[in-house]
C-alpha cells in the first residue's frame, strides 16, 4: 500500500492518492483542477485509477472528479445528500470500498458541510489513516460558516457546529490514537482560522493539542468556532456549486482563454486584473486596472476581489506569466470569467504617486488612512489610531466611504493586499492622491 499526498500551496490544498500495489488500483481523495499529476503517479506505478472520493463539494477549489470519470472510467464517490449532477455512487456512512487488500469506509461527518464525509483506511484489518476533507484539520476544525446559502443542502452556522461537535467527538475521536490524519487543506486555508503547518497528523495528536477537540460542552463549542472566522471570499459558493456540476475538462477550458494583443485596449468602464508587480504597475497601468500581483495567493484574492458574476480582463508582464495566472485562475474556476488576456510591456497613462514617507511619519493627520487588513488583524493589532478598517474583499464596493478631501494612504500588514487595495481606490476616486504605503507599514509595527 501507498499513500501520496499532493499539495498546492497557492490554495493550501492537499489531495491524496492510495495505491494498492496487489492489485495496481489507485484510489483518489480531493483531487485539484489539474489531473495530470495524478495520471502521471498512475504510470509511474503501472497503475489504473479506478475511483475518486470527493469529501464534500469544495468551496476554495475546483475538483477534477468529473474530468477524471470521463478520462479513464473511474468512479466517483460521494455522499447521496450532495445531490450531484454527475454520475456517481453513494458513498454513505458504512458504506465501504475495497481496493485490494484495502478497505475505504465512509463516515459522515457533517459538520463544516451538511454532505461531509470522512475516510477510514483499514489495511490488514488494522485501523491506519483516516482523511478528513474539511472536517478535522492539522490544529482547527473546518469552520461551519460556507453553507448558509450554498449547496444541495443550506445549513445554519450554529446547525452545523453542533453536527460538527458529534462529528469530531462521536467519531473521529473515537478512532486509536495512531490512526493518521489526513485533512484537506493546511495552514494558509480559508476553510478553517488556526491551521498548523503540518501536513498530517494523528488521532492522539489531535485530541491533546488541537483546540477545538479540548473537553468542552456543545454551547461552548459551538460559540468557539463561529466567532472570528475569516472573511469569505466572493468566489467559495460558485466553486461549491461548479464541483456540485462538475467541471468542464481543466486543458481545453484553459485553451478556450482568448489571448489579445500585445498592449491591447480594453472598452472603458471594464474590469481590468493587472498581475504584474506592483513597481512596474506604478510607473504606468491602464485607468481603473486592479494590482493583484501574481503571487502565492494571487487565485485567492482575484477569487475576493473580483465576484463570479462579473467578468475581466487579465494582463501579465510577459508570456510564461500570463500563462501562470490563466492556470492559477482556473483552479478556481474563473477562467470561465476571462474577456481576454494579454502581455503588457509598455507604461500606459496612470502612474500611480510615490509616497513622501517622511513627511508622511510626521504629519500623519495631513492625511486619509485607510487599514484594508480583516477586521481580526485590526482588533489584534491597530497601527494607526484614526485609520478606517475596510477589508480588501470589500473595497470594490465601500470605496465611496473614504473621504477624498485629503490624500489617502492605504495599508495591509506587509505590503501585498495594499498594492490591490490602492489601485482600486485611486480608481474608485480620482479626485484624490492615493498613496501605497506598501512594505514601508514595517516602520509602523
Amino acid at each position: 500500500m501507498k499513500i501520496k499526498q499532493f499539495e498546492d500551496k497557492g490554495l493550501s490544498h492537499y489531495a491524496y492518492a492510495i495505491l494498492s500495489e496487489d492489485t495496481g488500483e489507485i484510489v483518489l481523495v480531493d483531487p485539484a483542477r489539474d489531473p495530470q499529476l495524478y495520471y502521471d503517479f498512475a504510470k509511474e506505478n503501472n497503475a489504473t485509477i479506478v475511483g475518486v472520493i470527493e469529501t464534500h463539494p469544495h468551496a476554495d477549489f475546483v475538483s477534477s472528479h468529473l474530468e477524471i470519470h470521463q478520462t479513464t472510467g473511474a468512479t466517483i464517490y460521494a455522499h447521496s445528500t450532495v445531490g450531484a449532477d454527475y454520475p456517481y455512487k453513494a458513498f454513505d456512512e458504512g458504506e465501504v470500498l475495497q481496493v485490494g487488500d484495502i478497505k475505504l469506509k465512509s463516515l459522515h461527518t457533517p459538520g463544516h458541510s451538511p454532505d461531509g464525509i470522512s475516510i477510514l483506511l483499514e489495511h490488514e484489518g488494522k485501523d491506519k489513516a483516516v482523511f478528513t476533507g474539511d472536517t478535522l484539520f492539522i490544529g482547527d476544525v473546518g469552520r461551519p460558516d460556507l453553507r448558509e446559502s450554498a449547496g444541495n443542502i443550506t445549513a445554519k452556522r450554529e446547525e452545523l457546529a453542533r453536527e460538527m461537535y458529534h462529528s469530531t467527538r462521536d467519531k473521529l475521536m473515537k478512532l486509536n490514537d495512531d490512526v493518521l490524519v489526513y485533512p484537506a487543506h493546511g495552514a494558509g486555508t480559508l476553510c478553517g482560522k488556526a491551521l498548523s503547518e503540518a501536513n498530517s497528523s494523528t488521532i492522539g495528536a489531535e485530541k491533546n493539542g488541537n483546540y477545538a477537540l479540548q473537553k468542552m460542552s456543545e454551547e461552548e463549542f459551538v460559540k468557539l468556532i463561529t466567532e472570528e472566522q475569516p472573511f469569505i471570499p466572493k468566489y467559495f459558493g460558485y466553486d461549491v456549486a461548479l464541483n456540485k456540476k462538475g467541471a468542464p475538462a481543466y486543458k481545453p477550458s484553459i485553451k478556450g482563454v482568448k489571448k489579445l494583443d500585445k498592449n491591447y485596449t480594453p472598452e472603458k468602464g471594464s474590469i481590468i486584473v493587472d498581475t504584474r508587480p506592483q513597481e512596474v504597475f506604478k510607473k504606468g497601468h491602464l485607468e481603473g486596472a486592479i494590482n493583484i500581483q501574481e503571487g502565492g495567493k494571487f487565485e485567492t484574492w482575484l477569487g475576493s476581489i473580483v465576484g463570479p458574476d462579473e467578468q475581466f480582463y487579465l494582463i501579465a508582464a510577459d508570456e510564461q506569466q500570463l500563462d501562470t495566472v490563466i492556470s492559477k485562475a482556473a483552479k478556481i474556476g474563473y477562467e470561465a470569467l476571462i474577456k481576454g488576456a494579454f502581455v503588457m510591456d509598455s507604461a500606459a497613462e496612470v502612474r500611480s504617486p510615490e509616497i513622501d514617507l517622511q513627511d508622511f511619519k510626521q504629519h500623519q493627520d495631513k492625511y486619509t488612512i485607510v487599514d484594508i487588513r480583516n477586521k481580526s488583524e485590526v482588533k489584534d493589532q491597530k497601527l494607526f489610531e484614526n485609520a478606517i478598517n475596510i477589508p480588501l474583499p470589500e473595497l470594490r464596493e465601500r470605496a465611496d466611504e473614504i473621504p477624498a478631501d485629503k490624500p489617502v494612504v492605504v495599508h495591509c500588514a506587509g505590503g501585498y493586499r495594499s498594492a490591490a487595495g490602492s489601485s482600486i481606490v485611486e480608481s474608485a476616486l480620482p479626485e484624490a492622491k492615493v498613496f501605497d504605503l506598501s512594505e514601508a507599514i514595517n516602520d509602523f509595527k
